[in-house]
């Protein structure tokens, strides 16, 4: 199937997704996705409503201790780093900018517990700038569809960015995970319950 196929499927099935992570700042955006490593949206939306209850600006964040931090986090797991990781950001977000949130990769990724990807999802939802943040349901799609033989997450970024227009990649990067999780998941996969892959297969034996 072409990008442009696939992507008229998600827009039928996900015609207007959100970013599954609850927030009301680019800051506290930033907080829950570094939470959501190795994590589950679900549990961090659990968790961000006590974090932020005490801390939702990272002036007040930084009045905490990283153990107070700690606990409150702890369910999602991997709590003393994350801990140490949004308390330090937030120290730093206070004496380099002013306690707002910087808009360039660059610089997001210069933060503590923030990598490429938490750095994409930054700027795309917390700023409108396109970028296609690539997690294990996206590179597993892309794989799967044919839009990349990307062995990384780095390799299926470039990828899906040739394949999809600059103006889609927000919204489409948002598709994806939806439509993996529903339709395409890593385990117990029914290709014939599948929009996307049942159609890539009945290609394939024609």
């Amino acid at each position: 199937m072409t990008p442009k196929e696939i992507q008229k499927i998600l827009d039928e099935d996900f015609p207007h997704p959100e970013i599954p992570l609850k927030h009301e700042t680019p800051y506290q955006l930033l907080v829950a996705v570094v939470l959501s490593g190795r994590s589950t949206d679900a549990m961090v939306n659990r968790v961000t409503p006590y974090l932020f209850a005490k801390a939702k600006t990272p002036e007040e964040m930084v009045k905490l201790s990283v153990e107070e931090i700690r606990l409150i986090i702890k369910p999602c797991g991997l709590s003393p780093t994350k801990a140490k990781a949004i308390h330090r950001l937030s120290e730093i977000l206070l004496e380099k900018y002013k306690g707002k949130v910087p808009r360039s990769l660059e610089e997001l990724e210069e933060l503590p517990g923030v990598g490429h990807k938490t750095a994409s999802v930054v700027v795309a939802q917390a700023f409108g700038i396109p970028a296609f943040p690539v997690d294990t349901h996206i590179h597993r799609c892309a794989k799967r569809w044919g839009l990349s033989k990307g062995k990384n997450v780095v390799q299926t970024e470039r990828d899906l960015k040739k394949a999809f227009p600059r103006k889609s990649w927000i919204k489409v990067h948002l598709q994806i995970i939806y439509f993996a999780r529903k339709f395409c998941p890593a385990l117990r996969h029914d290709l014939k319950k599948c929009p996307i892959c049942s159609k890539r297969s009945e290609r394939f034996t024609e």
